[in-house]
């Protein structure tokens, strides 16, 4: 596959997935996706790759989700697959499950689905610069599976509910407190701490390593079925009144008047 938006290499035993779209912090759109899925299966299944890295191009974001501007009651508009127009759940089973670790190394913004991202790689390393957080219920979305009931496992229940209803941002060492960041380095350290950790990954027994990451997704694995459920009715969402009126005002810079629709 030929890659427009994201940028792929391997190097000593480590693939790298870079989201190369820093014009619009790295927000994803359904090609994104499409080609973050086929890099995923790509390094996950190469005998010779014993880690992947998760990251995002140039120092503002690691990823900020979906992209609002491609963004109208729907995604995609029918031109890629998935529930709600863009392969989400696809992209989300394929971080879990490729035997290998997924690691995000995150500069600037992980927000939204970018949040999402963070949560489901096996590890996370942060910048000091980097700031998590969700905006969905701001923006007239939500991820109803593994973006909020698997961040419950991560920093409990009531974090989690801070996170999305909130939609406050944290810093890294706020991340690392609560769980959801392994370690948090100067910036200028972050690809260097990053490569040191899948190194060590890289000397590990792939067969081992493949084992224990099963075994932890088998103890979540239900929110598979809770995500489907919720696509399934977050694609109803999408084509309401409510739901538009988030992109809507992100486009047109006001302020989102979200209860007039809701009746």
């Amino acid at each position: 596959m030929e890659y427009q938006d994201i940028v792929y290499s391997e190097e000593e035993g480590t693939a790298t997935i870079r989201i190369n779209r820093p014009e619009v912090y790295n927000a994803f759109r359904p090609r994104t996706v499409v080609e973050m899925i086929n890099a995923l299966l790509t390094a996950g299944w190469n005998d010779e790759i014993g880690s992947i890295i998760l990251t995002g191009t140039g120092p503002k974001a690691f990823c900020t989700g979906g992209d609002q501007s491609d963004k109208s009651g729907s995604y995609g508009h029918g031109e890629t697959r998935g529930t709600v127009g863009m392969p989400m759940e696809e992209l989300h089973t394929a971080i879990r499950d490729v035997p290998k670790p997924v690691v995000a190394m995150v500069r600037g913004y992980a927000i939204g689905g970018g949040n999402v991202l963070a949560t489901l790689s096996d590890l996370t390393i942060a910048s000091e610069t980097a700031v998590f957080g969700q905006v969905g219920p701001k923006m007239g979305s939500v991820d109803p599976g593994f973006g909020t009931a698997y961040l419950a496992r991560i920093v409990g229940e009531k974090k989690a509910r801070e996170f999305w209803y909130m939609c406050k941002r944290y810093s890294a060492h706020e991340a690392a407190a609560m769980g959801l960041v392994n370690a948090v380095v100067p910036d200028n350290k972050l690809e260097e701490e990053t490569k040191a950790w899948c190194r060590e990954l890289n000397q590990r027994s792939p067969t081992a390593i493949s084992i224990a990451k099963r075994s932890f997704n088998a103890d979540s694995d239900n929110i598979r079925g809770i995500g489907s459920l919720g696509f399934a009715a977050l694609k109803l969402y999408y084509h309401t009144d409510e739901s538009k009126e988030g992109g809507n005002a992100f486009r047109e810079r006001r302020d989102p008047e979200f209860r007039k629709y809701y009746k």
